[in-house]
Formats: C-alpha cells, structure tokens, sequence
C-alpha cells in the first residue's frame, strides 16, 4: 500500500509539470509509471477477438460461454445471485456476474432511479450533432438494469458510447430478459469490461450467457461488443474524443484544457512537486 502511494504521488507530480510545461505526451509519461500495477489479464481468445479488426459485434472463440462447472454449480445454489468485482486501483470495473431470473429483474412498475452521480472511469459529457440524442457516452450498466434491477452501483457502470449500450449491448440483453419472462428459467450472465493497459475506457465488453435449467438449449452465447461509435474517435487512455478527421490534441486542446483545470486540485498537484 505504502508503495502505490508513492506511485500515485509520483504520478502527480508528473502531470503537474507536464501541464504546465503544455506537454501533450502526459498520458504515455504516466502509463509509463503505472505499468505493471492494475493490469487487468483475460484469456487468450478474448485478446484474440480483440485484435481483429472487424464487426463491432462478435464471437469470441467459437461462441460458447466458458462457465466453468464449479460457476454454473455454483449458480444452481444460488438462483438469485449477483456479483460485482470492486474498482481498481484506477477506478475501473471488472467483471459482473448474475444468476438472472424473475428474482432478480425489476418488480412489476418498478422504475429506474437517478445514476447520474455516478462518474465511471473515463467519463465525459460530450455532445456530438452525429450521435442519436447528442450524448456520445452513457453510464452503461454490465449487467442491464432490466435483468438484475441495479441503478447507482459504481461497479455495474463503465463509461460505453451510445452506439455499443443501445445497439451492440441491448439485442443481448432483450435475449436473455425474453427467455426469464417466457420460461420462468434463470440464466448465467457475466459482463467483462475489456481493458488495455492503464486506459481508462473499455475497449469492449464480453458478454456470456447460458440458461440453466435446459443446460444452454435456451440461451448460450459468449461475444465480444466493441466500445466505438460510428464517425467519432476515441482516446481510451483519457475517455476524450473527437470527430473523424480531426486531430485529437491540436482541434480538441482548448477542450481538453477544460477539462483539466475544472476536473484537477492544483493546489495537491503543486504541493506534491
């Protein structure tokens, strides 16, 4: 613990020369000082997935969910069961797990509560003319609101685009929530944010599911969901963005300025040098 004190002071330090000297290279200074220390690992098709440069949605292997025995043992012990793995050293989320069923998803005329005091890792309130209702990101639920009922749970919420929670992430969703309301049968559900180094953004979401009772006949799947939106780029490392052909740091500078002197304690930064 001692240790990452000293790491994350460090890191401040850095990022106040950095800014005052108007250097554009913070992101790869502190990613260089906090390598190696929330490296989050995931397996080898995953990465695979990740790494072709295709469909916004697909298989990861060859589609089938890799519950393990003793997970869906585990599952029938305890039909009603959630679980969200605590935040990193950073802030981010990892994986989230349901046995989703009638149990767990919304009481008849429940409704959603507030999730805006919420701030996933990376999130930014940005407007663009070219994405459906304005806001590029949403606070994109891991395991969907209308499966296990969650508002503001900060391990539940990672920064998505528009594009990935209502297009890529919904059909799956509505799939499984299908399934619960015409069998009455639960279903083995894990959402994984899939990360890369130090970045604050997701670069996609995994998302498993296996029905239970008729063993996976019902609901089976394991894809891949890319966190993208269509005619914006992304910096994951930050969660900043801008429109297609721009450039990240010279268009967007006056921007991201702001970004820096409302969300940053100077006073703690300065100190720390």
């Amino acid at each position: 613990m001692r240790q990452l004190r000293k790491r994350i002071s460090l890191v401040a330090a850095l990022a106040a020369a950095l800014i005052l000297a108007g250097c554009s290279q913070l992101t790869s200074v502190v990613d260089q000082v906090t390598g190696g220390l929330v490296q989050h690992e995931y397996p080898a098709e995953v990465s695979e997935a990740l790494a072709v440069q295709g469909d916004a949605v697909q298989d990861v292997g060859d589609g089938s969910p890799s519950f393990t025995d003793e997970e869906i043992a585990y599952a029938w012990e305890h039909l009603d069961y959630e679980s969200y793995s605590p935040l990193d050293a950073l802030g981010r989320c990892g994986a989230a797990t349901a046995c989703a069923g009638a149990e767990t998803m919304p009481a008849p005329g429940e409704e959603r509560e507030s999730i805006s005091d919420i701030h996933p890792s990376g999130w930014h309130s940005v407007s663009y003319d070219c994405v459906e209702g304005g806001s590029l990101y949403n606070r994109t639920h891991l395991i969907a609101w209308m499966l296990a009922a969650e508002n503001a749970n900060e391990r539940n919420l990672v920064t998505g685009t528009r594009f990935m929670n209502a297009q890529l992430m919904l059909p799956f969703e509505e799939e499984v929530a299908r399934y619960i309301d015409d069998t009455g049968n639960h279903v083995l559900y894990r959402v994984t944010p899939v990360f890369e180094g130090s970045e604050l953004v997701c670069r996609a979401v995994q998302i498993e599911a296996r029905s239970l009772e008729d063993d996976g006949a019902g609901v089976s799947f394991n894809v891949l969901c890319r966190n993208v939106q269509p005619g914006i780029e992304l910096d994951y490392a930050t969660g900043d963005s801008w429109e297609e052909g721009t450039s990240s740091w010279t268009d967007s500078w006056d921007e991201d300025a702001s970004h820096w002197s409302d969300d940053l304690d100077w006073e703690e930064l300065l100190s720390a040098l």
